[in-house]
């Protein structure tokens, strides 16, 4: 069978972890439709990047200081300080509880959508998988935060609406409403990493110096943008749920 050409670090993952993948998803009931290879290269690059975030936050933790902080301390603070002016703009109440979520969320996703800058892999967020992932996450945070700061009737009673009388037409409308939240953050994602992605590898192949350099500080300016579009809806969303005059 046909699969998508492997990248070295993929084909590294299905020569000698092929086979323990395999089995642990047969035994669950999900074999892969190619048991020489099941690992894809959205989900092996994935992983690098976790480990490479969690190898730099290490790095952080163990050099961090108040009276001399590095270059990698300061630039993990001001992210740090951007997502909180973010959730103390949008959610009033215990914003800074939010803020470790919204900030992971942030890095992980920009991580994702920078690494295909490298050569020789492409950015997971390309796949539909890994934005649909992320969004389904959001989704199921944000309502458990809700559920948390509100109780569970009180925070189920605002999607029947100001009035009773409305809640026959209010509760469709918010059920639809929240379930579109997934879909529409997984294909903003999706949809703009692709095709910025696309749109970058084909200048590249046409052009020689100048025009491949324009393309790839765009490719870069779409990934940042689009891990912050990602992490303000979030934002939003989580401040509607916590929000208690709602």
């Amino acid at each position: 069978m046909e699969h998508e050409a492997e990248f070295w670090l993929t084909r590294l993952f299905n020569e000698y972890l092929g086979a323990p993948l395999t089995s642990f998803l047969t035994s669950i009931g999900h074999p892969p439709e190619d048991a020489a290879h099941p690992w894809a290269n959205w989900f092996v690059i994935e992983l690098l990047v976790a480990l490479i975030i969690i190898v730099l936050f290490a790095i952080v933790r163990s050099r961090l200081s108040a009276d001399k902080p590095g270059s990698l301390q300061m630039t993990f603070e001001a992210v740090y300080d951007f997502v909180s002016g973010q959730a103390r703009d949008a959610i009033d109440h215990d914003s800074a509880k939010y803020a470790p979520f919204l900030g992971s969320l942030f890095i992980f996703i920009l991580f994702m959508n920078l690494i295909g800058i490298i050569p020789g892999l492409e950015s997971p967020t390309m796949t539909p998988a890994v934005p649909a992932g992320l969004a389904v996450t959001v989704f199921f945070y944000y309502h458990w935060m809700g559920f948390r700061a509100q109780g569970v009737g009180r925070y189920l009673a605002h999607f029947a609406g100001p009035m009773p009388l409305l809640a026959p037409l209010m509760v469709p409308i918010e059920l639809i409403s929240h379930l579109a939240r997934p879909l529409s953050l997984t294909i903003r994602l999706f949809a703009n990493m692709f095709a910025g992605e696309k749109v970058t590898m084909t200048f590249l192949s046409l052009t020689l110096i100048v025009a491949p350099a324009i393309f790839m500080g765009l490719h870069v300016f779409v990934a940042f943008l689009q891990a912050f579009i990602f992490m303000l809806l979030t934002t939003i969303y989580v401040s509607g749920a916590v929000a208690h005059e709602h």
